[in-house]
């Protein structure tokens, strides 16, 4: 149970930061919500994978990153219209 949550944020904040690599612009969100958006793209991107009949390889599943990496990048996206691209902390 811990293993896997260890390996959710993990797995989340390589799929966040690679989404927000492949981003224009300057991404104005913290490293949680990276982490967040990316272990949301990630469960999505798999399910995706699960959909299109991609199989479990012996290798690196190249699709079900890129779709990872794709539906983090619509998360963020998401985030970022919501919140309106700003930042919303308060400063003095």
């Amino acid at each position: 149970m811990i293993g896997e949550l260890i390996g959710l944020i993990i797995f989340g904040a390589v799929i966040g930061a690679l989404a927000r690599l492949f981003m224009k612009g300057d991404q104005n969100i913290g490293m949680l919500w990276t982490i967040v958006l990316g272990a949301l793209g990630a469960a999505v991107g798999y399910w995706l994978a699960g959909l299109l009949g991609v199989e479990d390889t012996g290798g690196i599943d190249w699709i079900r990153w890129i779709i990872s990496i794709i539906a983090a990048i619509v998360f963020i996206s998401v985030y970022m219209g919501i919140r309106g691209g700003k930042d919303r902390r308060v400063t003095r």
